[in-house]
Formats: C-alpha cells, sequence, structure tokens
C-alpha cells in the first residue's frame, strides 16, 4: 500500500529525513516513533504531498506522490493531531462538508452512520463543534477519513490529549479499519497504543528509520527499553 524508496528531504542543506525506506501492506498498522524532530511528520507531509522529497520515491499503491498526486490522493486521507473543523457548523454538517470536497455526496442517514462507526454519540451528531470535547472531534475527522473510502489513513499523534476511555474507543476503530481492508501509516508516541493498536512499529532518530518490529515479537516494556536506548 505504501513505500518509502530512499526518502530522503532536506531544508536549507540540512537533512532531516536521510534514505528512509519502508513498506506498510494492506491491512497493516504501522506506527512510527521518535522524538520531536526526528522526521516523523516529514514522513507523512511527503507521502500527504504537503511536501516534496529532495531525493527518492514515495508510492502509493505503487503510484509515485509526485507524478501521480491527484490519483494518490483519492487513496488516502488524513488524521492531524488537530483536525481543522468548523466550529458554528454541527459534526453532520462538517462530516457533509469535507465528503463533498472530497467528491462524495451522502444522505442524512448515511453521514450518521458514519458518525455512529466513528464513535460519535447521537445525541452530539447536531450540535456545534464548539461544544465539542477533543476526542469527539478526534471522531468527526475519522467519519470524515471513512466517508472518503480512503485505502490508507495517516494519522499524526491521534492519541494526543485523549482520556484512557476514548483512546480505547480510538484503538478499536483502528482494527476495525484493518479489518476493511486499510490500512494505517501512525505518528506517535504513545509507546503503550503502539504496541496494541500496531502491527509493526518503526522508530526514527534524526531522520533515519534506526530500527523496525513486528508488535507479537515485542512487549511494551521491551518497546519502551529500545525507544529509550535509541534516543
Amino acid at each position: 500500500m505504501l513505500q518509502a524508496i530512499n526518502l530522503t528531504k532536506e531544508f536549507n542543506a540540512r537533512p532531516v529525513l536521510n534514505d528512509v525506506n519502508l513498506t506498510v501492506d494492506k491491512n497493516e498498522v504501522y506506527c512510527l516513533l521518535g522524538q520531536n524532530g526526528a522526521g516523523k511528520t516529514t514522513t507523512i507531509n511527503i507521502f500527504l504531498g504537503f511536501l516534496e522529497a529532495t531525493s527518492g520515491q514515495a508510492l502509493v499503491n505503487g503510484k509515485d506522490v509526485r507524478t501521480h498526486r491527484v490519483q494518490t490522493n483519492r487513496m488516502i486521507a488524513y488524521i492531524p493531531e488537530v483536525v481543522q473543523l468548523y466550529g458554528n457548523l454541527s459534526g453532520l454538517e462538517n462530516l457533509d462538508f469535507f465528503s463533498r470536497l472530497t467528491g462524495f455526496t451522502y444522505t442524512t442517514g448515511e453521514l450518521t452512520r458514519f458518525l455512529r462507526q466513528a464513535g460519535l454519540q447521537p445525541e452530539a451528531h447536531t450540535r456545534r463543534l464548539t461544544t465539542y470535547s477533543k476526542g469527539m472531534r478526534q471522531k468527526v475527522g475519522i467519519a470524515i477519513a471513512m466517508s472518503k473510502k480512503a485505502d490508507v489513513i495517516f494519522m499524526d499523534e491521534p492519541t494526543s490529549g485523549l482520556d484512557p476511555k476514548a483512546t480505547a474507543e480510538f484503538t478499536a476503530l483502528c482494527r476495525e479499519f484493518v479489518a476493511e481492508g486499510r490500512s494505517i501509516f501512525m505518528a506517535t508516541h504513545d509507546i503503550f497504543n503502539a504496541v496494541h493498536v500496531g502491527t509493526r512499529i518503526g522508530i526514527m532518530k534524526e531522520g533515519r528509520l534506526v530500527h523496525e518490529r513486528v508488535t507479537r515479537d515485542i512487549d511494551a516494556h521491551q518497546l519502551q527499553q529500545l525507544y529509550l536506548e535509541t534516543i
């Protein structure tokens, strides 16, 4: 689903990504760990087309994002750390607006089903976003990603600021995505959640992918030790 081949990015001749190679398969949750500035968000931004790589390739379903921007954008969705929505609109209205932007028109019943599947309680569907918690806003962002019918969902620090209940709900949703045939690429600091929701974990340091582990072969304590030794 995703492939980075010798991916390099420089800002003012300073490398922030250095020869990164990774793959994300179908039905996989790939969690990328690393300190701030390690290159996690830069990697995501190249796949999303927000940044252009200095050299190397970022492929989505075998298509280079640099030369097939329109096609690859149709295959992906993005849930940032802070979901940018319109506070004066309801969750339902935000979902309707953003799904139309990506070329999809749904009935109210279909929009409601997306919100329910994302875990947003029905009584909140028609309330303004200004009354929502961060976890509730995150669920609207997830519903928007679902409405796009994307093959791959990118997430940047998705559990940041969520309480344990909201984090558990988020983990369950990720597993549902994978069961439906989607893949997830997630940048995170949450070691515990990475072990529980991920299928593979990468650790970045100073723009390099220095470790990869299959989650069934490592527990949270072992991953924490490896992470601390790496940084």
